[in-house]
């Protein structure tokens, strides 16, 4: 993955996980994050041509009026249009900030002991390291994904339901329209169960987020990259957002990193990581992919070893990270309601881990709404 990010293989080797689940060069490199990408959001204003529904006011371009979108292919260039649009923005606004850093807010014990910094003569701020590398971090991959493979496959190919029938009940998040809500939600190929479906959208989506990003000059000398990870803005992101074609319903938390949608990986673990390593994990600078088991699940010698056997596999298969919470339903319920005795309820949230107790009441929903896998 590093060597795809422009480093040596000397400076790839003595590097490693520099935070929740990226890779940088160890002292060498000025990695910087430079803010979340909302990846459904750029299909909810797509499918309003560039107003963003929740505000009423313009976030994207003009890409067109779904209205007239007589194909799959028409919504698809539409989102890709108004992604590259977006990206292009974000790196923009991204840029001034970084002149911005590097004018007024020098780092100077940063650059002491960063490589390059006092040979260069330059700032940590201002290109002085070794690589000099801008991260988008993209989150949403499971929501776009799977609100895609809605409209291809029940709008466009099986023609269960009209675009306009599907638009209009996601505008009224789904009021009255609970049978078209739970006919997509039960009978749509959704991304995380090896359905090449779905897993393929997943791919054309990761792929254009790579080719909008993957490359894009910064101003200290060094590039734009793209990584999946979300840390806690999933939830936040589904917060400014109305419905999704996939039932999601407005205000719920959107898939994180490149996670499953919640509750929508039903073919259990081994088919998720079949799902995530048809992605080249090494074009990003780290994906992230959370999962949770019952307690049960563990319980004997031979299934820790399955347990391995599973990590194994997702990393000889071409995955980048993957973390697990073992905890049922009714622990993290039973810790909402008598939070006294469950001061010690530790679990895992985007690439690092927190007690639940001292989360809010949203992020919580969010791990309880994660599939509780019962088998391997």
């Amino acid at each position: 993955e590093m060597i795809s990010m422009g480093k040596s293989l000397t400076d790839a080797r003595e590097g490693g996980c520099s935070g929740c689940i990226e890779v940088g060069a160890f002292g060498k490199e000025a990695y910087v994050l430079t803010g979340y990408l909302n990846v459904p959001k750029i299909l909810e204003i797509t499918l309003n041509n560039g107003i963003d529904p929740v505000t009423g006011k313009r976030a994207g371009c003009q890409s067109g009026d779904p209205k007239l979108f007589k194909t799959y292919e028409d919504v698809y260039s539409a989102f890709h249009t108004q992604l590259n649009y977006i990206v292009d923005q974000k790196i923009r606004v991204s840029n001034y900030i970084d002149t911005m850093f590097a004018k007024y807010s020098p780092a100077p014990f940063l650059s002491v002991v960063i490589e390059d910094c006092i040979s260069t003569g330059k700032d940590y701020y201002n290109g002085g390291p070794r690589y000099n590398t801008n991260y988008i971090q993209c989150t949403g991959l499971g929501t776009v994904t799977d609100s895609l493979s809605t409209l291809k496959h029940h709008v466009f190919e099986q023609k269960t339901f009209s675009l306009e029938h599907v638009l209009t009940a996601v505008s009224n998040n789904f009021k009255n329209e609970e049978i078209l809500r739970q006919t997509i939600v039960n009978r749509t190929p959704f991304f995380g169960n090896d359905d090449n479906f779905a897993d393929n959208i997943a791919l054309r989506v990761y792929d254009d987020l790579v080719k909008s990003i993957d490359g894009k000059p910064n101003v200290k000398g060094g590039k734009y990259h793209l990584n999946m990870l979300s840390t806690t803005c999933h939830v936040y992101f589904g917060k400014v957002m109305g419905a999704m074609p996939n039932g999601r319903l407005a205000e719920k938390s959107i898939s994180d990193g490149t996670s499953p949608s919640h509750g929508c990986d039903i073919n259990g673990p081994s088919a998720v990581i079949r799902s995530l390593t048809k992605l080249d994990h090494t074009r990003s600078g780290g994906t992230l992919l959370n999962q949770r088991f019952l307690p049960s699940l563990l319980k004997r010698d031979e299934d820790i070893i399955k347990l391995g056997k599973l990590i194994r596999s997702y990393f000889i298969l071409g995955g980048h990270h993957i973390q697990f919470n073992i905890v049922d339903t009714a622990t993290l319920r039973a810790a909402q309601e008598n939070p006294e005795d469950y001061k010690d309820l530790l679990v895992r949230m985007a690439g690092y881990s927190d007690y639940f107790n001292d989360m809010n009441s949203d992020l919580q929903q969010e791990v309880i709404d994660r599939t509780e896998n019962e088998s391997f």
